[in-house]
């Protein structure tokens, strides 16, 4: 939506409703820069638990299907529930390790799922009894803290488009050799993109993204390098149903491991909101962020329920809402019912999955890229003349590579200390909050504690906000 059609309508283009054909475009267009991220959890989980091919396409499935409704959650929203933004969900990263080690305590298989849905299930509960105590932190995440959060995100994340570029190859693996045609693959997508955004305007430059992954993969199909014999042999139909392979069992220690996971998903989501707040020019409230984390807490509940696993705001595509300047929250909604046609649907699964990882990889590398300049365009309203904010900013981006760098670095620590370190994002996320608090929010206490003219508690809120 342009500026002079929100004028003359009064609609924020946060809430324009596009015509179908433009709806379904735009949402095909997010659909494909998420599927990869979408069903890799899935597959991480069945390898490390053993389960056999028939439990994981089921798994998959499921995943397509309640990533559909919890972003119908998150962008249409119902009563105090959802941000009613442009933001679409998908299963946490965060997750993985706790969740494979969840499965692993009870002998993997199938018992190690239902352990993990229950866990999950409460893990959902707790988030949303915590949305609204969580979101009254708000006030301690000024620009130095949510433009960190957003750059480092954004940083962090360009490895993944790499390593998809290079056929998806492990960041934790050193390339002795990586295949010329794959990085041919990946920066002529990117090329592509760009040529398209140059030359031209309206509706075909803001769907570059999706012409340049079908262009790629048409190319790739020609050279013999995408295969489509996996759509004709896909189910015709998948329905999944609750409790499809059981009923959860519920294990403390497992139920603690996964609260802890959701809590460091809900400071991330935290991130993504205030990134997308930006971009669609619209002030993030803590009223704003109780509603998203509600749609979190209601999306993992039913994660478990509905044989699937807990659900975040996922970064990926809020690099699409600024790349492609459509900020309508019904383009989420599109591609959710897209997603869940997906998740009913095997075959058109397939024919999506039948993108190469290279192509998706110069999308994403531009995607990812526009989310770390949010951060940057965040981060300009910070006085670096103070030290601390400084401080703050280093140190945090520094802490975030070295986790995305060396991502073994959280083999020497227990399990509940991987949760942190085994991401660059929430220890680069977690720095900046704690370093906030002790250079900014003690220091500032202590001024207000020894002035005699402003009240104590208007000063330390004007600090705190200037960050």
């Amino acid at each position: 939506m342009t500026a002079e059609n929100a004028a003359m309508t009064g609609l924020h283009p946060v809430d324009e409703k596009l015509p179908v054909w433009r709806l379904g475009a735009y949402g095909l267009q997010h659909v494909l820069a998420f599927y990869s991220a979408a069903v890799i959890v899935p597959i991480l989980v069945a390898g490390a638990l053993h389960l056999p091919r028939e439990t994981l396409i089921h798994l998959i499935d499921a995943d397509l299907f309640t990533c559909g409704i919890a972003s119908l959650l998150q962008a249409v929203g119902f009563g105090p529930v959802g941000v009613r933004l442009p933001l679409l969900q998908g299963v946490t990263f965060t997750a993985v390790g706790p969740m494979i080690a969840i499965g692993s305590a009870v002998g993997g298989g199938t018992p190690g799922l239902l352990s993990i849905y229950g866990s999950v299930i409460v893990a959902g509960f707790v988030t949303l009894l915590m949305a609204r105590h969580f979101a009254g932190l708000v006030r301690f995440f000024p620009p130095v803290v949510t433009g960190s959060i957003i750059l480092i995100i954004g940083l962090a994340l360009l490895p993944v488009a790499a390593n998809d570029i290079v056929s998806g190859a492990s960041p934790s693996v050193m390339q002795d050799h990586v295949p010329l045609r794959s990085i041919w693959y990946g920066l002529g997508t990117l090329a592509s993109i760009l040529v398209i955004q140059r030359l031209f305007r309206g509706f075909i430059a803001t769907i570059a993204v999706l012409i340049g992954l079908v262009l790629g993969t048409l190319v790739a199909w020609v050279l013999g390098d995408a295969n489509f014999g996996g759509v004709a042999s896909a189910p015709l139909l998948s329905i999944t149903h609750p409790f499809y392979f059981g009923m959860p069992t519920f294990h403390p220690v497992s139920i603690l491991s996964m609260v802890i996971v959701m809590t460091i998903s809900m400071i991330e989501t935290i991130g993504n909101v205030y990134a997308t707040g930006e971009i669609v020019d619209k002030p993030i409230t803590s009223e704003d962020i109780a509603r998203t984390l509600r749609a979190d807490g209601i999306a993992t509940m039913l994660g478990g329920v509905l044989n699937s696993f807990p659900y975040t705001c996922f970064a990926e595509n809020v690099g699409l809402v600024r790349m492609t300047a459509v900020k309508s929250r019904w383009v989420v909604a599109a591609a959710a019912i897209i997603m869940m046609m997906l998740g009913c649907l095997p075959r058109l699964g397939a024919l999506v999955a039948a993108v190469p990882l290279p192509v998706l990889g110069g999308a994403a590398l531009a995607m990812f890229a526009t989310v770390a300049v949010v951060g940057v365009q965040t981060l300009s309203r910070v006085d670096f003349n103070r030290q601390s904010n400084v401080i703050i900013v280093g140190t945090s981006i520094g802490l975030s590579m070295l986790a995305t760098a060396q991502p073994h670095i959280s083999d020497t620590f227990p399990m509940w200390a991987k949760i942190v370190f085994g991401s660059g994002i929430t220890l680069g996320s977690l720095s900046a909050i704690s370093l906030h608090l002790i250079f900014n929010v003690k220091r500032t206490i202590h001024e207000a504690t020894h002035a005699t003219d402003v009240p104590r508690e208007s000063l330390i809120d004007e600090r705190i906000r200037e960050g």
